[in-house]
């Protein structure tokens, strides 16, 4: 007889990315030339040379194979929070920084620090499916904050979530670049939420996941905020960030989490439970990338950046009834023009049809049945325009 699951982890659907590859077909259909998936977040460039052959190398010594402290390596958290303190403007301490296994890891320790079941968080809609997923597991209650569409993207208002905060609220999270919708927050609206989350005694859980892949102009000062320099920020903010997309680092799973020390001891101990500490070997990727690799980062991430400019011409040249409701970092956001049809009907025929592999908005949060997710930073220029093409053929 098979185990009784949690029925807290039962009611979880399947991981959506999982199921979502298995509506492409083994081949290209018909009249297709080549099958185009663009439902994951991946770099469309491998890791830098020179860190292949210095992780080679570590890799032969013992000493990676074993334990290192439970927030991190010592100089990994230093050099982190020097790079942050000077991109921020601010004073961030080493004691401020853990290292975690990948962001997925940092957002769960987050949010286990401050909410338990019963609890509140408030998360903006669309949202990144392993958050919505990690809540039901965790019985705290998403309270989903619709994001409407304006000059800036996809976005969320400040009026509207103070109304839901209750007793029982615990924090606000956004993400910046946003996955799903590659909306980039203004700083105006990111001081909102903050002053908004002091004011009410609650938690701003920041996803930086993709702050590396921000526009910015050549010679200027340009921090994706400056809300490290409120004094109040250890009892506010809580950031997250990942190594995996900047320096193409995906499967060796190293993140970070930056707060308050009540929120760091919190995270210590639920560290302890889960991982121990986060992959030694990960690790050593990140402080060498930290240490040598700026310019190579900055040249990846301009390459994408790039990309969004051949999205852009890719749409003009090749009009067709999806709009282009959002783009930036990794994500363009569509909407797509087959009104009354669910967004997974259409992303199936899309696959089977078309040969193309994007999400549905309704991975994303149940009232997006109108949306579609490209995850277009692991194509080319040219896989772009097929994109575009595609979606003139079956609108």
């Amino acid at each position: 007889m098979a185990p009784k699951i949690n029925p807290a982890v039962d009611i979880v659907a399947s991981p959506p990315i999982a199921e979502a590859a298995n509506w492409l077909p083994d081949r290209p259909p018909q009249g297709v030339g080549a099958l185009l998936d663009l439902a994951q977040a991946i770099p469309n460039y491998n890791p830098a040379p020179e860190l292949l052959d210095y992780l080679g190398k570590a890799a032969a010594d013992p000493a990676t194979a074993f334990y290192t402290q439970i927030l991190g390596l010592p100089q990994l958290r230093e050099a982190l929070s020097v790079s942050l303190s000077t991109e921020y403007g601010a004073a961030i301490s080493p004691a401020n920084v853990a290292i975690t296994t990948g962001c997925n890891h940092a957002f769960c320790m987050a949010t286990a620090a401050v909410a338990g079941a019963g609890d509140e968080i408030i998360l903006p809609e669309p949202f990144y499916f392993n958050h919505d997923m990690w809540f039901t597991m965790q019985g705290i209650r998403k309270v989903a904050l619709p994001c409407r569409e304006e000059g800036e993207g996809m976005v969320p208002d400040i009026d509207e979530a103070e109304a839901m905060i209750t007793p029982n609220t615990r924090a606000i999270v956004l993400i910046s670049p946003n996955n799903p919708t590659g909306t980039i927050y203004s700083e105006d609206r990111l001081r909102a939420f903050y002053q908004l989350a002091e004011r009410h005694g609650i938690a701003l859980i920041l996803d930086e996941t993709y702050k590396d892949f921000r526009p910015i102009d050549a010679g200027a000062v340009n921090p994706p905020h400056r809300l490290f320099q409120e004094a109040s920020w250890p009892d506010v903010l809580i950031q997250l960030y990942s190594f995996s997309k900047s320096y193409s680092l995906t499967g060796y799973r190293v993140g970070s989490l930056v707060a308050g020390p009540a929120v760091m001891e919190a995270v210590s101990k639920i560290a302890d439970t889960i991982t121990i500490c986060p992959p030694h070997i990960g690790q050593l990727a990140a402080l060498y990338g930290l240490q040598n690799l700026t310019g190579w980062r900055n040249e990846q991430c301009g390459r994408v950046l790039q990309l969004i400019d051949a999205l852009d011409t890719a749409f003009k040249t090749h009009p067709s009834s999806y709009q282009l409701i959002s783009r930036g970092a990794f994500f363009a956001y569509l909407r797509h023009p087959h009104g009354g049809r669910s967004s997974i009907d259409v992303a199936r025929d899309l696959a089977k049809n078309q040969g193309l592999l994007v999400l549905p908005g309704e991975f994303f949060g149940d009232s997006q049945q109108d949306y579609l997710r490209v995850a277009f930073a692991n194509a080319n220029a040219g896989q772009l325009e097929d994109l575009a093409r595609c979606l003139v053929v079956s609108g």
